[in-house]
């Protein structure tokens, strides 16, 4: 990974210019927490779950935000930006012993219960030792437990903006002594169409605040956002390092695949010795929802999430397939990001990867934490030049004896002894091998938990009886 103090992609340098200030050049070696200033209290709390040293994001991130000044972090998931922004929030609230009076002084606003519930449990592990209390609201739930545990006190919250808009509007959530906020997953909330409300619940904190803006990319809106709200902000960026690639532990192959044989080649693979969890990337929408939909008929436990799915059906999909109640996620590559679970054995790019940064992505999501992974890709022969262009900067060594990747059939034998497939398997998951238990197991919860209202293309609508749905007004292709 590198790291960089830069100013954001500007709209216009002259409006950049004035947005971010010049940054110190980063210094040569790692830190740890305590070098940087971090309390005690916190960092006796990181080490008592193995976290000493800083990653890239917070080794710059902290000794800008521990000072209260305003940031943006361009940082995708999994670079550790939830310490670089949930410490300084740890360092600026005060604790029960220290006279808080229960009102919320640090505010957390992220697109997903899922998220939710993960930035919330990483940043009470690491205030556990001062008794900070981290609150997560979301929809899905009764209001009643979470008005209950703000009626008792609450340092930190960390919740979706429509369960947070809907607390605060009714003054089960009081926002007026927050004195730190962070928008995390900035990119993410505006695909999902929480803009507006986010920009509601900003208007209603208090002017003199610290701001602190997460988001893997910065589109002109998120921009916007950005010179409105944040006071002069330091950015710090952080990508995954290209020529680092992909894990030493995952196994990579590539096969020739014809269109319409990549469907009879997929149903082996999943057949393959020691699969576990899979994740299997398509270039569209359309192709995700197809390939599930054949892979169910085929009788594997496969689901499908896209940016079509309202928010509810694709957190119910990534639940599914956290759980093991499916098996076989397929994902376009704009969904799929932020996703980390535990246990991905193999990845397969159903489509070829668009260049090299989107193939390191994927293939990384296995061969984690000492895991072994296997990563395929289907090449189709259109799909030469890219993948050529991807190999090179990658200066990946995959070498064939034709110099290029192997022509592959569901008939070719190489197929299945590459990939430990037992001889004979054939397109449909016998009867006997179908345990899992499927996606209609998993229960479709109204994320947002906004009564009688729903979202089309980011709008809030009404719906008879008061139901509540939601649909993002996403890319064409995600």
């Amino acid at each position: 990974m590198t790291t960089e103090h830069t100013t954001l992609a500007p709209e216009s340098a002259a409006a950049e210019a004035d947005l971010t200030p010049e940054a110190d050049v980063p210094p040569v070696t790692t830190p740890t927490f305590a070098d940087l200033g971090v309390r005690r209290e916190t960092v006796e709390a990181l080490e008592a779950i193995g976290i000493t040293t800083t990653f890239a994001i917070q080794e710059y991130a902290l000794p800008i935000a521990l000072r209260g000044a305003d940031m943006i972090g361009q940082a995708p998931t999994g670079t550790g930006k939830t310490l670089g922004f949930g410490v300084p929030l740890l360092q600026r609230v005060l604790d029960p012993s220290e006279g808080a009076d229960g009102l919320p002084q640090a505010l957390v606003v992220l697109p997903t219960r899922e998220l939710c519930l993960q930035v919330a449990r990483d940043i009470a592990a690491a205030g556990v030792t001062r008794g900070v209390r981290v609150l997560p609201v979301y929809g899905g739930v009764a209001y009643e437990t979470q008005t209950e545990a703000l009626t008792r006190g609450v340092e930190i919250v960390v919740g979706t903006p429509g369960r947070l808009l809907d607390l605060a509007k009714g003054r089960q959530l009081r926002l007026d002594q927050v004195r730190a906020l962070v928008l995390d997953e900035a990119d993410r909330m505006l695909d999902l169409g929480f803009l507006d409300d986010v920009e509601k619940i900003l208007a209603m904190l208090p002017a003199d605040r610290q701001t602190m803006l997460f988001s893997a990319t910065m589109p002109d809106p998120i921009a916007a956002l950005a010179r409105r709200f944040l006071r002069q902000p330091v950015t710090v960026r952080a990508h995954h390092d290209l020529e680092a690639g992909a894990s030493p532990l995952t196994r990579q192959v590539v096969y020739r695949t014809h269109p319409l044989n990549k469907i009879e080649v997929l149903a082996r693979i999943l057949q393959a010795g020691g699969r576990g969890l899979t994740m299997i990337f398509t270039r569209t929408k359309r192709q995700a929802d197809r390939v599930a939909e054949d892979l169910d008929f085929r009788g594997f436990a496969a689901a499908a999430v896209h940016g079509d799915l309202g928010q509810g059906a694709r957190e119910r999909a990534l639940r599914a397939f956290r759980s093991g109640k499916v098996d076989a996620l397929v994902a376009t590559d704009v969904a799929a990001r932020g996703l980390d679970v535990f246990g991905v054995t193999h990845v397969i790019n159903y489509d070829c990867p668009e260049d090299a940064e989107a193939y390191v992505h994927r293939i990384g999501r296995t061969g984690r934490a000492g895991a072994t992974g296997v990563a395929v890709t289907f090449v189709d022969w259109e799909d030469m030049p890219r993948w050529r262009l991807i190999e090179k900067t990658l200066g990946l060594d995959l070498t064939w004896p034709s110099g290029e990747p192997p022509e592959t059939y569901h008939t070719s034998a190489h197929l299945y002894d590459d990939l430990d497939i037992p001889a004979g398997t054939n397109g449909t998951l016998p009867s006997a091998d179908r345990t899992r238990v499927g996606l209609a197991a998993e229960q479709l919860e109204d994320i947002e938990g906004k009564r009688g209202r729903k979202r089309v293309k980011g709008k809030a609508t009404t719906t008879p009886g008061g139901r509540s749905s939601e649909r993002s007004g996403g890319r064409s292709n995600e």
